[in-house]
């Protein structure tokens, strides 16, 4: 099998060939490019391998061009990489890797094309094609990656045993592959997950949550997460999540199974948008449901205040996967604390009251958060998911119409706590907040407009109740 005609369609190939020829280095496109080649998926990361030094050819390959691009070497690992505006061309020499027992560490050598296919995690990610003059275009295809990519299968080229004890992040990898192509993982490969699913704990978090994330990305993240659920890997990680699994009945009542609720919710949020951390406010959404949850003989299971219980583990569980302790993760907190929020908001008599003050909790979060509520709409009753919805559609209207009026999304009080402090002449204290939350309640129980006039107006009055003096 050849791909001439394709690669000649990137200039840069026939660049690194020719350097590669006059170098008198056997060189290759290897890896993810090769796959997504064939797959006729985009990509614009390139990996090549030499059998001689990766340092040396992408030098020669900089100095070749027309234009001055820098080499950036990682003497340590004996990789180069040069950017070529939207490419990212990566160089190695091919090497072979032996491993410890209780290391994922290889101690690695120099080595031949077959020794660095032999030691590549996944048959589809094990195919080189050269760049050579004289071969250029052919496919080394030692463990039939090709074949392999027709039958939408995950299979390491070695034993699986060995594959995934050498380096336990491969299995991570094999989720997040299957999750992104829509593939099968082959049995035996997949047997090898499960006997060395123990090993993930010698992986560093920051990389686990690389390939989880990649996961969450994908078109049907569900897929990725029941494929961790079953091989036990989110069991090392995630427990939070996996205690969501599983139904209590109690007689005739029963809950449903919040672990696949969860997923449901996050393949709805994952259809409507791509945002990263509002699919993770999907996951975290109901993860506080088994701490909270109870049976009351009159109304069946119950899990009173989860919202709440959820938005407080969600920095500890940030913290400990390795995510980001800044405003994403506030930004999950808030959405997994207010999303019972607007269902409560969908009966005729609540007032503008309620809706202002959710508007003026969501902020500019409202539409992400109206998102998650349709998410968690997930009854398999059509009827009652198309009532649910369009209860839903009424309280964006409701809350549309409040804000043309009143303008309370993200809304500053009219009266800063530093013109209270130079009219009363206060110095920073309790009694200036107090009049500052004074104020914002009586905004949002709509008493007075949100306007500079009348919240002065609110506060003489205040400010006399309390004995204050102006500053004359």
């Amino acid at each position: 099998m050849n791909f001439k005609e394709q690669l000649e369609q990137v200039d840069i190939f026939r660049k690194v060939g020719e350097c590669a020829d006059q170098l008198q280095l056997d060189t290759y496109v290897v890896g993810g490019y090769v796959r997504d080649l064939i797959l006729k998926r985009e990509s614009k990361d390139i990996d090549i391998v030499c059998v001689g030094s990766g340092i040396q050819l992408a030098q020669k390959v900089a100095e070749s061009l027309d234009f001055h691009v820098p080499v950036s070497v990682f003497k340590t690992y004996g990789t180069a990489q040069i950017k070529l505006g939207e490419w990212e061309v990566e160089f190695v020499g091919a090497r072979k890797e032996s491993y410890r027992s209780d290391s994922r560490n290889p101690l690695v050598e120099d080595g031949t094309l077959k020794e660095d296919q032999d030691r590549r995690d996944f048959t589809i990610n094990a195919m080189a094609i050269s760049v050579n003059r004289e071969d250029f275009g052919d496919l080394i295809d030692p463990f039939d990656g090709v074949k392999d990519l027709k039958r939408k299968l995950i299979r390491t080229p070695a034993e699986p045993n060995i594959t995934f004890s050498d380096d336990p992040l491969r299995m991570m990898r094999a989720m997040r592959f299957a999750t992104q192509l829509k593939f099968d993982i082959e049995p035996d490969t997949f047997d090898g997950i499960v006997e060395n699913a123990e090993r993930l704990q010698i992986i560093s978090g920051e990389r686990i949550i690389e390939e989880l994330n990649k996961i969450i990305l994908s078109d049907t993240p569900s897929y990725g997460f029941k494929l961790l659920f079953v091989s036990k890997l989110l069991h090392q990680f995630f427990p939070e999540m996996v205690d969501l699994q599983g139904v209590d009945s109690v007689g005739d009542k029963s809950h449903k199974d919040n672990f696949y609720h969860t997923l449901q919710v996050l393949d709805n949020v994952s259809g409507m948008s791509n945002d990263l951390w509002l699919r993770w406010a999907a996951i975290m959404h109901d993860i506080a449901k088994p701490a909270t949850k109870r049976f009351n003989k009159k109304v069946g299971w119950t899990f009173h205040g989860h919202e709440d219980k959820g938005a407080r583990m969600t920095p500890g569980i940030f913290r400990r996967l390795k995510l980001p302790m800044d405003d994403r993760m506030k930004y999950v907190q808030k959405l997994v604390r207010l999303h019972l929020r607007p269902i409560a908001l969908v009966n005729d008599r609540v007032t503008d009251a309620a809706i202002r003050r959710l508007l003026f909790d969501a902020g500019d979060d409202i539409e992400d958060l109206m998102m998650l509520c349709r998410a968690d709409v997930t009854s398999k009753n059509n009827n009652k998911v198309k009532r649910f919805l369009a209860n839903f559609d009424k309280v964006e209207e409701k809350m549309q119409a409040v804000e043309e009026h009143d303008h309370v999304r993200n809304f500053q009080p009219p009266i800063s706590g530093e013109e209270i402090m130079e009219i009363f002449d206060l110095k920073p204290s309790k009694m200036v907040g107090e009049l500052k939350e004074e104020i914002k309640e009586a905004i949002l129980e709509g008493e007075i407009q949100n306007n500079k006039e009348e919240a002065l107006e609110l506060m003489y009055r205040l400010a006399a109740q309390k004995g204050l003096n102006i500053n004359r």
